[in-house]
């Protein structure tokens, strides 16, 4: 079989955010450009996230006044990262990201919204943000996309209402109050009537927000530019020329027929991680002995294809960071199908009237914090050799106001799940208790003492609700403390939670430019890695929401920075 042949400047290998990023920026500076997707739909993990990105120093948070030196946020990561903090990519991250973002907001189709309000996770960290550090793309029409919107990722099916996304702050408000308040019964009615229609004629929600938006921004400018976006294609091999460059790759098309692409300028290996490579997990994750112990809520096709690729050419993949995922709590949801789904529990933990416990029955974190801290800390409370898992335990008023996992509030009905057997119920702790496995005595002491100071608000044991991520993530209709209530009255509810991630952090190790370096940490030319194909310069740790696409995206408009200044000192543009 003969084997095809084309050329690019630059090719991108996966198309989630930092991936696009990459492209559309080397195409608006004159690359040519070809983006290969393995799936037959393009947006990766980044269409299922909630699109935020950290960016400090913002230039919409400066418009609103929130004016902060680099040494601030920098300072704040230099505390988080402690022995992990490499000055150099930092730097790097710190000092493009604001233009990156000013960048696409002035020149394409993706527009942001500040978060000018939302904080980091650590707020009793030096030089922690108390807001400003924050954005995400702005919702969008998805029929802007034309015939693409076809080939977008929908959004995760359990965190989306009938695969309506949900957008943070006020959107996701109006529906919590839903039947509450006059204008949000309204406002939802109008929301789901919308997406009715449009389920019924386009066979999707038409109404983008969070990482969908982001992802349909992105591919909307990239094809505005000449981008060649090719789905169902996947990369076979990497080939390096006789001085070392890698200047072609081997690709499998979607009909089956090879295709052999010489690079000019360089590859960006954007592919999204490790999350479901079961040798990797295995050798990499302390609770996951057989690979099959760990539950990623991203896509099951992101299996560690950019790293391998990575390694057939020489790259130095660093697996020395603090935790080598993404740590986030998640439950197993069975859909009708049989397929076994993974929920990441990002939001309701905050909220009053739900504590979290381990199989002993005892409390062992603070439930607002981050999903990373909380998964850490679960990690951390298991004996080696144990299953990592806990339950959240809640009322039957919280189970109604706020859901819990995949049960959604009223009105919507959750008997379906208790006898799927997902949600349990008791009619005392007791009986709860004994449906789950959990020490009986000891969760109804946990329970009167969570109880004895709930009642005035507070919780000497691990203080939820003292930082502002905590507050801000509760309910502010909740006083004094918008994240502690007692848990009295029955029947109570519990979900089993285990340990998951949202991606992966250990990667392919690269310099200030995103060039991927060899086991002698030295540059492959030509090579570069993006998003979390790229070890991530937060070394382990999760500071604040975003720092998987804000830095995700900088480097990918660092990397087409630099192949497009190789190319013209070579004269090749």
């Amino acid at each position: 079989m003969s084997i095809e042949r084309t050329e690019c400047d630059l090719l991108v290998v996966g198309s989630g955010a930092s991936g696009l990023a990459a492209a559309v920026r080397a195409a608006w500076l004159g690359l040519k450009v070809i983006v290969i997707e393995k799936e037959a739909v393009f947006g990766g993990t980044s269409a299922w996230s909630g699109g935020w990105l950290w960016i400090p120093r913002n230039h919409l948070a400066q418009a609103a006044g929130i004016i902060e030196e680099k040494a601030l946020p920098k300072g704040y990561l230099q505390a988080e990262l402690g022995d992990q903090f490499d000055e150099s990519r930092v730097d790097a991250f710190l000092d493009t990201a604001p233009e990156m973002v000013r960048f696409f907001h002035d020149n394409t189709s993706l527009q942001f919204l500040p978060g000018n309000a939302i904080p980091d996770f650590h707020g009793d960290q030096i030089n922690a943000g108390t807001g400003g550090r924050s954005v995400t793309a702005e919702p969008l029409d998805a029929r802007a996309l034309g015939k693409a919107v076809k080939q977008l990722r929908k959004p995760l099916r359990e965190i989306s209402f009938w695969g309506m996304g949900i957008a943070s702050g006020q959107d996701l408000a109006h529906f919590l109050k839903f039947l509450r308040t006059p204008s949000s019964t309204w406002y939802v009615c109008k929301r789901v009537t919308r997406h009715l229609l449009d389920l019924l004629i386009h066979g999707r929600g038409m109404t983008l927000v969070n990482g969908n938006a982001l992802v349909a921004r992105l591919a909307k400018s990239a094809l505005d530019l000449g981008v060649d976006l090719r789905l169902s294609t996947s990369v076979s091999a990497l080939t390096r020329n006789t001085d070392g460059r890698v200047s072609s790759v081997s690709v499998q098309q979607q009909d089956g027929t090879p295709l052999a692409i010489d690079i000019k300028g360089g590859v960006v290996l954007a592919c999204g991680g490790f999350p479901h490579d079961k040798e990797r997990l295995k050798a990499l994750l302390p609770h996951c002995p057989t690979g099959t112990e760990h539950f990623s809520a991203a896509p099951k096709t992101n299996t560690g294809d950019g790293l391998r690729l990575g390694e057939s050419v020489g790259a130095w993949i660093n697996t020395g960071l603090k935790a080598a995922a993404a740590y986030a709590p998640v439950s197993l949801v069975r859909r009708p199908d049989g397929e076994i789904a993974h929920f990441p529990h990002l939001l309701e933990r905050a909220k009053p009237g739900v504590i979290a416990v381990l199989p002993n029955g005892r409390r062992f974190v603070n439930e607002a914090g981050s999903y990373h801290d909380y998964t850490c800390a679960q990690l951390a409370a298991t004996e080696q050799g144990k299953p990592c898992s806990s339950w959240l335990i809640c009322d039957h008023q919280f189970l109604r106001r706020f859901g819990l996992g995949n049960v959604k509030p009223f009105p919507l009905p959750y008997s379906g799940h208790i006898r799927a057997g997902y949600l349990k119920r008791g009619k005392t702790l007791r009986e709860l208790a004994g449906r789950c496995g959990i020490d009986a005595a000891a969760l109804e002491q946990t329970m009167t003492e969570y109880n004895r100071h709930a009642q005035r608000g507070e919780d000497p044991l691990f203080r939820r609700g003292d930082t502002l991520y905590n507050r801000i993530q509760g309910d502010a209709e909740n006083q004094p403390n918008p994240c502690v209530r007692p848990i009295e009255k029955g029947p109570f509810y519990a979900i089993r939670v285990e340990q998951g991630s949202l991606g992966t952090f250990a990667g392919m190790q690269t310099n200030r430019h995103a060039q991927v370096l060899d086991t002698g940490k030295q540059p492959i030319d030509g090579l570069y890695a993006v998003g979390t194909d790229m070890a991530s310069i937060m070394g382990g740790t999760y500071p604040a929401g975003g720092i998987n696409l804000g830095p995700g995206m900088t480097f990918g408009y660092i990397a087409a920075n630099h192949v497009a200044s190789l190319l013209q000192s070579k004269n090749r543009i």
